[in-house]
């Protein structure tokens, strides 16, 4: 994972859970949607462990979670990388 990115990589995580959990799905629920290991799932979305993750999942997630991308991927307007 790129160091650079490490900030933005724990937000997008905190939107996957809060989208996940606004759609009352457990991490093994989401995980076995998107065919990868609840503990990659988990990593992804722990803000003390900022976890790369593919173009792919991010999209499998978007679909799993019926939400879109740009929500997922949203950064604060206050956020100043």
């Amino acid at each position: 994972m790129n160091a650079e990115f490490e900030e933005e990589y724990k937000i997008i995580g905190l939107n996957i859970a809060y989208y996940r959990k606004l759609r009352g799905m457990t991490q093994i629920q989401l995980a076995e949607k998107i065919d990868i290991s609840r503990t990659h799932l988990s990593n992804i979305e722990a803000p003390n462990i900022p976890t790369s993750l593919s173009l792919d999942v991010l999209l499998k997630v978007s679909k799993a979670l019926e939400t879109p991308l740009s929500k997922l991927v949203a950064i604060p307007l206050d956020y100043n990388a």
